[in-house]
């Protein structure tokens, strides 16, 4: 098939291709990222390649349609940038890679609980400044700690496994309990309990309606005081606006961001010579007690691999049988 293939950076090209080398689909890299404006982009292709940022709203999913395009393969696990009704009224096949190395985002997880807690980015400077001093540099030792996990599917499972490890008392909460989890001694709750007797809250949890702003005014309310809120899932699931304002007030005493809201017109790019306009952003990283990496959970080799293996699968299904191998349908945000 031939396939547009959008957001590509070089590392998506050297997996990618990588992972076609017996496929044989013929790959146009793309750097732009897809929307109603780049669509044209991809006008002869009958399959397109997306990443979280790119938009496959209603209107580009009918322009995409007109073109010929049968299929949508996105190269990640979440799928709230595409408009799933309207893919399917457009006859369009979805597909996604719903697992590729569940261990990547999850040590990403705990190195932010472990380098916010320890502030090692204030220490990383202080001592090439030449500072020495260990003022306000104070942390908590992890084991004995609460830590409540906000689903426990492939990744949060792994982030349950690691801070086991260090002692943590583990709490969850997911509509689906992983009996693996029980067994290691997770205890499944409400998330109202789950918030208010954690010292740490991070978030594994799919983006649906039912879970944007999951984390808002009301939710940190009832959150314990001083809690460490860490995500490395999807970035509305928290309300960038409430966590600021608990912040100011000193009633959340840490975070840790892997992704952001609006973050499609930041991350993946090298805006160092530009001046940021997103004020909200920009308020957040005036916390010193506030921690964020850009949206590069998922980056390891084992992860790019698995990505593309996966991608490039899903893509020989359809052309074979008119199936991917993980197909995403309209019922899934039900």
């Amino acid at each position: 098939m031939r396939v547009a293939v959008y957001s590509a950076k070089p590392y998506d090209r050297t997996f990618l291709e990588a992972a076609n080398a017996n496929a044989g689909h013929r790959l146009v890299f793309l750097e732009a990222r897809l929307s109603v404006e780049t669509v044209a982009l991809a006008e002869d292709a009958e399959a397109v390649c997306v990443f979280v940022n790119d938009a496959a709203d209603a209107a580009t999913l009918a322009r995409l349609s007109r073109q010929g395009v049968r299929l949508v393969a996105l190269r990640c696990a979440g799928f709230n940038n595409v408009d799933l009704a309207a893919a399917r009224d457009r006859g369009l096949t979805v597909a996604r890679v719903p697992a590729y190395s569940p261990h990547a985002v999850a040590e990403h997880t705990v190195a932010l609980i472990l380098a916010l807690n320890r502030k090692i980015h204030r220490a990383y400077n202080r001592v090439r400044e030449g500072n020495f001093a260990l003022d306000g540099l104070l942390g908590f030792d992890l084991n004995g700690k609460t830590v409540g996990i906000v689903g426990t599917g492939g990744i949060g499972a792994v982030v349950a496994r690691i801070l086991h490890g260090f002692g943590c008392r583990l709490i969850a909460h997911d509509p689906r309990p992983d009996p693996a989890c029980t067994v290691l001694g997770v205890r499944y709750a409400g998330l109202d309990e789950l918030f208010a007797e954690s010292d740490v809250v991070t978030l594994h949890c799919p983006l649906t309606p039912a879970t944007h702003h999951l984390v808002d005014d009301a939710m940190l309310a009832r959150a314990k005081p001083g809690l460490m809120l860490i995500n490395t899932g999807r970035g509305a699931l928290v309300d960038t606006r409430a966590v600021i304002a608990a912040l100011k007030s000193g009633a959340l005493g840490s975070l840790g961001l892997d992704v952001y809201e609006e973050e499609a017109d930041l991350f993946f790019e090298d805006l160092s010579g530009r001046v940021l306009r997103d004020d909200v952003f920009a308020r957040l990283q005036t916390f010193p007690n506030v921690l964020i990496t850009g949206h590069q959970a998922f980056f390891t080799r084992e992860a790019l691999s698995a990505i593309a293996e996966t991608t490039i699968a899903n893509i020989t299904a359809f052309e074979a049988q008119g199936r991917a191998l993980h197909e995403v349908s309209v019922e899934r945000l039900a």
